[in-house]
């Protein structure tokens, strides 16, 4: 099966190695993978804050940079719900690319059949339903079946995890201590089920509720899920 990744920013410039762990695991399971190098946003960080004329242009590159016949694959429920939600009314029309764009757990369990990638990582974990992913995707059960195959690993519920991190993008600029009372809600709620680590589909999610975490010195790892399904290898 020949498949596209998609890289968002935040992973490209901030944590390549998730992008990575992505690569092997869709390796592992027989896709032949390709990187368009002139990729670049979205889209969406432009679209939140309201500059439609600004967020065209990008849309478009991003619909042109695909093969609109393959599958696309990204480690992020955000951009994936962005794309799939939003670019259709940014660029006056649904693309073939829109339909074919994928959130990297939701790829694995409805598309390559897959549950279980042979991970194995020691701990309890609890997981934080990000928006993009839950509210723009619809995506609740993959991670959920994925995390739970993994080895030695205790997937613990949590009651406030559908609740938003706080991060938003622009909104925890804008509204910086209401953002940052959200993460530590969440963090405090991962912290109270004695977690090791607190996962999610989405790194902007983590990026937030980490720097909440470095601050206060608490003993809680953020992790990716493709990092933690590439554990163990």
């Amino acid at each position: 099966m020949n498949v596209q990744i998609f890289i968002p920013c935040f992973v490209d410039q901030l944590f390549p190695e998730t992008a990575f762990n992505m690569v092997r695991i869709l390796e592992k399971f027989g896709c032949n993978i390709s990187y368009n190098l002139s990729q670049t946003c979205c889209g969406q960080p432009a679209y939140n804050a309201g500059y439609l004329d600004a967020c065209r242009p990008v849309a478009a590159k991003f619909r042109d940079d695909f093969n609109p016949t393959d599958y696309i694959v990204a480690p992020s429920g955000s951009c994936t719900g962005f794309v799939r939600n939003y670019h259709h009314k940014v660029l006056n029309g649904v693309s073939p690319v829109q339909k074919h764009l994928y959130e990297f757990t939701e790829f694995l369990t409805k598309i390559l059949q897959v549950d279980n990638t042979g991970a194995e990582l020691k701990g309890k974990a609890v997981y934080h339903d990000g928006c993009g992913a839950l509210r723009e995707c619809g995506i609740k059960q993959s991670p959920r079946i994925l995390l739970q195959n993994v080895k030695s690993l205790e997937l613990q519920e949590v009651q406030d995890a559908e609740v938003c991190c706080g991060f938003g993008g622009t909104f925890a600029v804008k509204f910086e201590p209401i953002s940052i009372a959200m993460a530590a809600q969440k963090v405090k709620s991962a912290v109270a089920s004695g977690a090791d680590y607190l996962i999610s589909t989405d790194l902007s999610c983590l990026m937030h509720m980490e720097t909440y975490i470095r601050k206060q010195g608490i003993p809680l790892r953020t992790m990716h899920i493709a990092d933690v399904l590439a554990s163990g290898w």
